[in-house]
């Protein structure tokens, strides 16, 4: 989980961690030189129960955060919440129950719910509804939350790639999706906050991003226009 200045909501997304039915995790904590009380709060939460680690570090941007973050974790899954959204009690013991069962799915994720600033719902997302395909996850980002990915299959394809900002999971799960099955868990177990802060409110330079990110895929690919 990284963190910057989100002390509205941080207490609520660890709560939904800590609150798993899976109780054998760490929850890294990365503060990314946050100013409000954000990392206290997280402190707080390390004194009184084992399993979360914090690190504090200095504000570098969302990308290079998740990044170091996903490096220092040591699990043998991995997987991220962002600080300002909640998880569904039983969501890593039934996405870990896939890739248990499965060892030819590098990656398994979940549909998810909408919640407003206040937590009330807004019902079901609308990647939810679209199939899982490599071919589909070409034209948009449908592998959206929550994900949890095997270790050894992240290390192969080299890990987070910063230089895509805002991106960098809809790349990285491009990347997956060349290497490893993918296995779409057809139940909501993520609820995703929309609210003005959002990194994804900066709806120009995601588009840009993911348009870039599109590109390469299509590029290791050797796809040319005509293949979709």
């Amino acid at each position: 989980m990284t963190v910057y200045n989100r002390e509205q909501y941080l207490a609520a997304a660890i709560e939904s961690v800590l609150s798993q039915t899976w109780r054998d995790f760490e929850l890294l904590i990365w503060d990314d030189g946050s100013n409000d009380s954000s990392l206290d709060i997280a402190h707080g939460y390390a004194e009184s129960d084992n399993r979360v680690r914090v690190i504090a570090a200095e504000h570098q941007g969302f990308a290079p955060a998740i990044k170091a973050a996903f490096a220092t974790t040591t699990g043998t899954f991995i997987g991220s919440v962002d600080s300002d959204d909640l998880l569904a009690p039983t969501a890593l013991e039934e996405t870990a129950a896939i890739l248990n069962a499965h060892p030819e799915v590098g990656m398994v994720y979940t549909d998810y719910r909408e919640i407003d600033e206040n937590g009330q719902d807004r019902g079901l997302g609308h990647r939810c509804k679209i199939p899982y395909s490599p071919e589909h996850l070409l034209i948009e980002f449908i592998t959206f939350h929550f994900r949890l990915i095997r270790r050894c299959v992240y290390e192969q394809i080299g890990g987070i790639d910063e230089t895509f900002r805002a991106v960098v999971d809809y790349d990285l799960c491009l990347r997956l999706s060349e290497v490893t099955a993918v296995h779409h868990l057809q139940k909501p177990l993520y609820y995703y906050r929309k609210h003005s802060g959002n990194i994804t409110s900066h709806k120009l330079e995601i588009r840009y991003l993911s348009s870039r990110a599109i590109a390469s895929a299509r590029k290791r690919r050797s796809l040319n226009k005509l293949d979709y």
